[in-house]
């Protein structure tokens, strides 16, 4: 009898010790799963996109409001209504995701709770086995009896170690139901957090929605408002392309001007200029670096208005109301804030400062092979041949007639026009 409880309880806590330690490496994964951990880092990165969002529509919100206060139904306005429809729709979008997001995370804590609803069932079984297990041992043998009855010294060292490793596990098993029912409250208590939250943006997506058909009915009244302009409109493309190729002038001749003395300088015995494989134009080697630094920084150079947004694209493309006019544009024009700062978006020479007709203030910087000009200036706060550094305050952008603060960019290599949206920074 003796030694046939002694044989059970033994293997009884061997299987035990066993299934402990199993339950332990489940419950360690299930809290570290890399479908929890791509939950976190999607929430961070959707958290991130919401905020970068919300913080482009403030700053639309800005403009547009600066633009209908001078005065209602222009170009200008259409465009920045365009604007912030297509961000508000990016926003809805980001809103549907993070209720995807959301549906994910409750499933996710719905199977958590599961799991350890589970853990708790079988910690409970376990110990009512142990308790029981105890219970039967203690019936059918005195435990000082079971010590004493021993063999030989080895088997009443391992006696003796096995009761107080039972009674060591017990009190484990304790504990660990205590954790696994705390951890249960809490996730709990997160699944009704999240449905709660879910609420919200749901909620949040209808307000958006409402504000996005308010958007589209302005945006189609302005579209009709513009459309009985025709004449009028005709007239202002005809002459933004005249300033245009005055523009594309003025450029083109500032570079050739500039290319013509680097090569006659080149000529000189005591010349430190060279030519590249990547550049056409002679450059010392401070210019070359700079030239290098520039191509090295695609993607990269800073915005020279630290708000606003693209109002007129690289290239050509169809007029926003017209049918059948197209409009050409060698660089980008960005809407921003009244008296917005201009700042040069790299390291350079201010080259030339002028004065265009019917586009302002003008400036062009050299940065090694490349140039960066700067039209629709009210102010100009740099001198001709002066060095700056990047995002160094170069003037103020112009107010039209419309209300408009308008910026207008180009960027060249030599006397190659590029677009310039591919070297500005994302926003």
């Amino acid at each position: 009898m003796l030694r046939s409880i002694s044989h059970t309880t033994i293997r009884h806590y061997q299987y035990f010790v066993k299934w402990v330690f199993l339950m332990l490496v489940v419950g360690l994964w299930a809290r570290q799963s890399p479908a929890q951990s791509q939950l976190k880092l999607s929430r961070a990165q959707l958290e991130k996109e919401k905020a970068d969002i919300q913080k482009r529509l403030r700053e639309y919100d800005s403009i547009l409001k600066k633009t209908t206060a001078e005065k209602r139904n222009t170009l200008g306005e259409l465009k920045s209504v365009t604007q912030k429809l297509e961000i508000r729709i990016t926003y809805i979008k980001t809103l549907n995701r993070e209720v995807l997001l959301i549906n994910r995370e409750i499933n996710a804590t719905e199977k958590s709770i599961i799991s350890l609803k589970n853990d708790l069932e079988n910690l409970k079984e376990e110990y009512a086995n142990m308790i029981y297990t105890s219970y039967k041992l203690h019936q059918g043998v005195n435990i000082t009896t079971f010590i004493f009855s021993a063999k030989n010294f080895k088997q009443f060292y391992m006696r003796l170690r096995y009761l107080r490793q039972y009674s060591e596990a017990r009190k484990k098993q304790v504990v660990q139901m205590n954790k696994v029912n705390d951890e249960l409250a809490k996730q709990q208590i997160a699944l009704q957090d999240k449905k709660k939250e879910k609420v919200m943006v749901l909620a949040q997506e209808q307000t958006e929605k409402s504000q996005l058909d308010q958007l589209k009915n302005e945006q189609q009244g302005i579209v009709n408002n513009l459309t009985q302009k025709e004449q009028e409109l005709k007239k202002e493309i005809d002459a933004a392309r005249k300033q245009q190729e005055d523009l594309n002038r003025l450029i083109k001749s500032v570079i050739a001007d500039e290319i013509r003395i680097a090569e006659a300088n080149s000529k000189k015995k005591d010349s430190r200029t060279t030519t590249t494989s990547a550049s056409r134009i002679p450059l010392t080697p401070e210019g070359a670096a700079i030239s290098s630094s520039f191509a090295g920084n695609k993607g990269k150079i800073p915005w020279p208005v630290e708000s606003g947004f693209v109002s007129k694209r690289y290239g050509t493309f169809p007029h926003p109301t017209l049918k059948g006019i197209m409009e050409t544009n060698d660089g980008i024009d960005i809407q921003t804030n009244n008296g917005e700062s201009v700042r040069s978006v790299f390291d350079g020479v201010v080259t030339k400062i002028t004065t265009v007709p019917g586009m302002g203030g003008t400036i062009i910087i050299r940065h090694g092979d490349f140039y960066t000009m700067y039209s629709r200036l009210k102010t100009v706060a740099v001198k001709s041949g002066q060095e700056i550094t990047a995002k160094t305050i170069i003037g103020t952008v112009n107010v039209d007639k419309e209300g408009i603060s308008e910026l207008h960019f180009q960027t060249w290599k030599g006397l190659e026009v590029m677009d310039p949206s591919i070297w500005l920074s994302r926003k």
